[in-house]
């Protein structure tokens, strides 16, 4: 784990307790900034309570550890999921002491993402390695598969409209929901590289959003995936796995590749 505290510019290393540091996500408690989770490929989850400094496990009940995703109920940040490949979703309701499982309907268990409505939390999406997208809107109790139209089921992310929560899209190739989940368009106009590992949506204009591709950069579409152009001018590495818009300053974002960090801000000098 490492940690910016001047956007990006310098880094320092934050894994006091982090006994495995092969992290696959990263969770920010949206009322307590300082208290985080991360996701580990084989160690479950850890929490700091002092913003990275110092980290401690939190698996009890978490019999998969291999975590591939981290959600936090933006209401009720005490209620937390996480997803993990081979072992479904785990439902935590105390910052991550104890965790349960909640799968009943979730026919394919490797899960590569989680997100929550923000407008009614007790509604959520996973994307699976083969099962495509399923819906949950009982806060995990039981889970649907929704995937008319979505061709390929393979679901590397989804992405939530902030504004309008009921518009979806879902990244492995390039789908979009604007009916929550219950049918799939392809959005794929410009997209030259269809392999989409991460999604991100301005949260001032929804209809603008990112996605980063597996060796083809990243796109940009504002109006909401009808098409899509590259934006890949100084962003050396072509791996693009996750993507990150700066709430306060939607213009700056950054892109996390299998070369570094990166950052793009239109208003000032990267």
């Amino acid at each position: 784990m490492f940690k910016s505290t001047n956007g990006g510019a310098n880094w320092s290393v934050v894994n006091s307790g982090l006994t495995n540091a092969s992290i696959r996500a990263l969770a920010i408690d949206p009322a307590t900034p300082t208290t985080l989770y991360a996701g580990t490929e084989g160690g479950g989850v850890f929490k700091s309570t002092d913003g990275g400094a110092n980290w401690n496990a939190v698996n009890t009940g978490l019999t998969n550890t291999r975590v591939r995703a981290l959600a936090i109920n933006p209401v009720t940040p005490t209620t937390l999921y996480t997803g993990t490949w081979g072992g479904g979703v785990y439902k935590s309701l105390d910052s991550g002491a104890t965790w349960n499982t909640v799968n009943a309907g979730l026919t394919n268990l490797s899960v590569y993402t989680l997100v929550i409505d923000p407008a009614t939390p007790t509604t959520l999406y996973v994307g699976t390695s083969s099962g495509g997208v399923f819906k949950s809107t009982d806060s995990g109790g039981t889970w649907n598969a929704v995937n008319t139209g979505l061709t390929n089921l393979c679901v590397y992310d989804l992405a939530i409209d902030p504004v309008t929560p009921t518009n979806l899209y879902a990244g492995g190739g390039a789908f979009k929901s604007t009916d929550g989940g219950a049918t799939w368009s392809v959005i794929n106009n410009g997209l030259t590289n269809r392999h989409i590992h991460a999604l991100a949506i301005d949260p001032s204009t929804p209809n603008t959003l990112y996605a980063g591709t597996d060796g083809g950069g990243a796109f940009k579409s504002t109006d909401g995936g009808a098409s899509w152009s590259a934006i890949n001018t100084s962003l050396t590495n072509p791996f693009v796995f996750a993507l990150s818009i700066n709430p306060a300053t939607p213009s700056t974002f950054y892109a996390g590749t299998w070369g570094g960090v990166f950052k793009s801000a239109a208003f000032e000098s990267a």
